[in-house]
């Protein structure tokens, strides 16, 4: 399903940071966010690296990135469109951080709040910052169709997140392993982490307009969608079978 490409050899133990992007058909927005990430993670203590999976572009992505090269970059290249969560799942295996960040591919997230969400994570000794959009600059529609998803999620899952569609998270990577991968997840990795018995905090973040490119999803692609996944979420919740290894994975 992919085909990795590596930079520069990260240190033997690994960074402490793993930024992972998802992108399908953004050949304006990647090599301008990678910029901002690499900006943004510079003086980072510890080291990171940026993984961008390019999930089967029908545009130019797959040859922007491959002429766009920094030590910090990796690539994975999806040989067919397998969806955004199977992008991320790729890039939670390429992974070597201790923490694993995520962020959307289109420009939306602001990469220079991942710092602060890291240290949050450290500081409070939870296993899940997640981000709350602050002043969000989306069409009307796209804010309705979330607002009602969101609410309808936490009434069926019985879990309080407020923002489910914020792509911006800073997660302990050895809480991911007990994650499982399918189409949605990560729009319900909050939940599903707090499923498995790890701590999740919120903050809030940054938002901003799409400047390129045109947005991938709509309320027939993500509302009814997103509803109906509502009801895997809570039959799932109802027989996970919560981590034993909670201790292990916040050493």
């Amino acid at each position: 399903m992919t085909t990795p490409t590596a930079g520069a050899p990260a240190p033997a133990e690994g960074p402490r940071l793993s930024v992972i992007v998802p992108a399908f058909n953004e050949e304006e927005n990647i090599v301008p966010l990678a910029e901002e990430i690499i900006a943004a993670l510079t003086a980072l203590p510890g080291g990171f690296e940026l993984i961008i999976v390019d999930d089967a572009s029908t545009d130019s992505t797959a040859r922007v990135l491959e002429q766009f090269s920094h030590p910090c970059l990796r690539r994975v290249f999806h040989r067919i469109n397998c969806g955004q969560s199977a992008a991320v799942a790729s890039g939670f295996q390429a992974a070597r951080g201790a923490w694993v960040a995520t962020l959307d591919g289109d420009g939306q997230n602001d990469p220079a709040d991942l710092p602060a969400m890291l240290a949050q994570a450290e500081k409070e000794g939870v296993d899940c910052v997640t981000g709350v959009r602050r002043k969000r600059q989306d069409t009307f529609i796209r804010r309705f169709s979330s607002r009602v998803a969101n609410g309808f999620r936490n009434w069926i899952t019985g879990d309080q997140v407020s923002d489910s569609g914020c792509g911006i998270r800073v997660v302990r990577r050895a809480a991911l392993r007990e994650i499982p991968v399918f189409n949605g997840m990560h729009r319900f990795l909050p939940t599903l982490l707090r499923g498995q018995g790890f701590s999740v905090a919120e903050t809030t973040v940054r938002h901003r307009e799409r400047l390129r490119g045109t947005s991938k999803y709509g309320v027939h692609n993500r509302l009814w969608r997103g509803i109906r996944d509502c009801f895997g979420i809570r039959w799932y919740l109802k027989r996970a079978v919560r981590s034993d290894r909670l201790d292990e994975a916040r050493r």
